[in-house]
């Protein structure tokens, strides 16, 4: 793929200049600009974005009802409105959450679980409020069983460093699948260096998806652990978590999930799921960045040796030996990310407020009208399976166009439309090697997008197109 080709053409032109000045003539590809490519001074000026001048629609999407709701998504960005599609990377915050973070800091900033003044009871009081929130907005049996964490990340590597190590020894299975996150990945890579320990990877099958039978046929009485995602970052697709974790126990293997592009977008019931472990991060749910959580079977959390060491995860402290704290607070040591804490559980009461069936069926429309409208673009792949009633998508597409590097796209998509995605490997090297690309561009939806939106992607998306193609 070419790539590097978002030049102004002010710079081609005294590149023709200077040829023409040493005696050699260059012909120019003949490109007529639309009126999305206006200056954007004249743009910003005069013109009314394709969305802004249609008609108002019969009825009103979830995404025309909660927009309202975000106040970044109402503003311009290089003269254009901005369509923000990178949800996927990180989803935008509601004013509840806003206001929350700005309550704590103004109204009870304190530590926690340390004082007894009125400031310190009350942050204390949120903080374990907003464990509770995530404990029942995902159904665990217990508030005891959600740990805080920096992120998905951190929560992995919790899981890996404490129940890994003591568990997992030479020769035992760890079984993921080509299309994990690397920070699902690199954590067992080295469990599996410091253990002796074999990773085994699942490919695609056929649709492009995971192949979950060839998974079920690869365990066996070595497999310790299986590391999988519930939706894939890039291939949109969705995982049976509970087929997966029924098969895993049946050979006594333990089943870790990856759960940051679920739990935002649809029910996760984790006593449905069955999954001895679940992560998943707050700002891909409306909250802040710098927390997630581990969800952990109490039994297992129980029997793990702590992470890290310092205050709070104490039970006791001798100058010779210390004993610890029970789960949750054996793994939250030192003093926690408050604020953040409390805006999650903002974000989670915003979101149980919509309702995450009516969230996930909106998204699943969405998604459908995303990948039929994508398919009209002359020469693009999508990744992932094709949408149909019995096989739904998450909605988010990666795609290719033939020749055109998806960088150079997200480039031209941003600066001349206010479109945002997302270009890159997406955090997914061994899959997109799999796939046989280095990158992909990826367009993710959540459920304060409209189908008008995607109408103004898609047509900038034709326009850049049209433009690189020009160049041929």
């Amino acid at each position: 793929m070419c790539c590097g080709l978002i030049w102004a053409y002010t710079e081609i032109l005294n590149k023709v200049l200077m040829m023409t000045l040493e005696g050699t003539a260059l012909k120019l590809p003949t490109y007529s600009f639309p009126a999305c490519r206006t200056p954007r001074t004249f743009r910003r000026r005069y013109l009314v974005s394709a969305s802004t001048a249609a008609a108002p629609p019969a009825s009103l999407s979830l995404g025309h009802l909660t927009r309202p709701d975000f106040p970044i998504l109402h503003q311009e960005v290089y003269g254009c409105r901005l369509v923000y599609m990178d949800n996927a990377a990180t989803s935008q915050k509601p004013i509840t959450v806003l206001k929350s973070l700005q309550e704590y800091y103004q109204g009870y900033n304190s530590n926690v679980h340390r004082g007894i003044h009125f400031l310190s009871s009350k942050a204390t009081m949120e903080y374990e409020l907003a464990r509770k929130k995530i404990s029942e907005f995902i159904n665990a049996s217990d508030s005891r069983e959600i740990v805080f964490t920096r992120n998905a990340t951190e929560a992995i590597n919790l899981v890996a460093h404490s129940w890994g190590l003591q568990n997992i020894k030479s020769d035992d299975e760890i079984l993921l699948t080509v299309a994990e996150h690397h920070s699902a990945i690199v954590p067992w890579q080295l469990v599996a260096q410091k253990t002796g320990a074999i990773l085994k990877f699942v490919e695609l099958n056929e649709d492009g998806v995971p192949d979950v039978e060839k998974l079920k046929d690869m365990l066996s009485r070595k497999t310790k652990l299986v590391v999988v995602h519930h939706v894939s970052n890039v291939l949109g697709s969705v995982l049976p978590i509970e087929d997966i974790t029924c098969c895993a126990h049946d050979v006594g293997a333990k089943v870790l999930v990856d759960a940051c592009q679920s739990v935002p977008h649809m029910v996760v019931d984790v006593q449905n799921l069955n999954a001895d472990f679940l992560v998943a991060s707050s700002h891909k749910m409306c909250g802040p960045t710098g927390i997630g959580f581990l969800y952990g079977k109490s039994d297992l959390l129980s029997s793990m040796p702590p992470f890290l060491g310092g205050g709070e995860m104490i039970s006791d402290v001798f100058l010779d030996h210390s004993t610890y704290a029970e789960p949750p607070s054996r793994f939250e040591a030192g003093t926690p990310a408050i604020g953040e804490a409390i805006g999650l559980g903002a974000a989670i009461d915003y979101l149980s407020g919509i309702g995450m069936q009516k969230i996930h069926e909106y998204e699943i429309e969405l998604a459908k009208y995303l990948y039929d409208s994508l398919c009209t673009i002359p020469n693009i792949r999508i990744y992932g399976p094709v949408p149909s009633e019995n096989n739904h998508r998450a909605a988010l597409c990666s795609f290719n166009v033939e020749n055109i590097h998806p960088t150079d796209l997200a480039t031209l998509l941003d600066q001349e439309h206010g479109v945002a995605i997302r270009s890159g490997h997406h955090c997914a090297q061994p899959l997109h090697r799999h796939l046989g690309v280095g990158s992909s561009a990826r367009a993710s939806l959540y459920f304060y997008n409209t189908r008008e939106d995607v109408d103004d992607f898609i047509h900038a998306l034709n326009d850049t197109v049209r433009f690189f193609n020009s160049f041929k």
